[in-house]
């Protein structure tokens, strides 16, 4: 039997539901939707999807070496093997690949479970934020940024020079600075991972 994710562990549960989440919101896109530009830069809806399922389709070999083609630039990579992608496959065949793969296993690179999860949470916002459409629970989005830390702001450039982000709808606060912003925990991680 293949591996899955392992649901004794709350990090793999929401992994899974954020899968489901996405799946069902996928699943009822327009054509237009699926071309619509997403928060990632360059991006539609669909090189979004094929990022996202890209290590349920690619072994890991053929990742490594699609990275060293690029120079050892994953973002070069992952731009090219995201567009190769969605010129041979359909929309039905990437949402496929969600969909069958809901309970799969991958982990990011040093990033364990909490890397898997913030990897849906961050790429779905890339796409309903851009739509309008339903975001993650906020629990959800809290729990991504509970498990980033430093480490994760400054893969993203975060600067948080002089404020302090606090949620207004999940118990979070990032940043030390005297100038104090409210707002959703959703738009917490956007502004951390520089879409806001």
């Amino acid at each position: 039997m293949p591996r899955q994710l392992d649901l004794t562990d709350p990090l793999a549960r929401e992994t899974a539901a954020e899968r489901e989440r996405l799946a069902d919101l996928y699943a009822v896109l327009t054509p237009d939707q699926w071309s619509a530009p997403s928060l990632c830069a360059g991006w539609r809806v669909r090189e979004v999807l094929a990022h996202v399922t890209m290590p349920y389709r690619h072994s890991a070999v053929r990742v490594l070496r699609g990275i060293a083609a690029a120079r050892g630039d994953f973002n070069r990579f992952a731009d090219r093997i995201a567009r190769d992608d969605t010129a041979r496959l359909s929309d039905a065949e990437l949402l496929t690949a969600l969909r069958d793969n809901i309970s799969h296993p991958w982990q990011p690179p040093r990033g364990g479970q909490g890397g898997a999860l913030s990897h849906d949470v961050i790429h779905g916002l890339d796409v309903t934020e851009a739509l309008g459409l339903a975001r993650p629970p906020a629990d959800r989005v809290r729990q991504v940024l509970v498990g980033a830390g430093p480490r994760a702001f400054a893969f993203f450039g975060t600067d948080l020079t002089g404020v302090r982000l606090v949620a207004t709808d999940a118990a979070f606060a990032v940043g030390d600075g005297p100038e104090t912003v409210e707002m959703s925990v959703a738009d917490v991680l956007l502004r951390v991972t520089g879409r806001r």
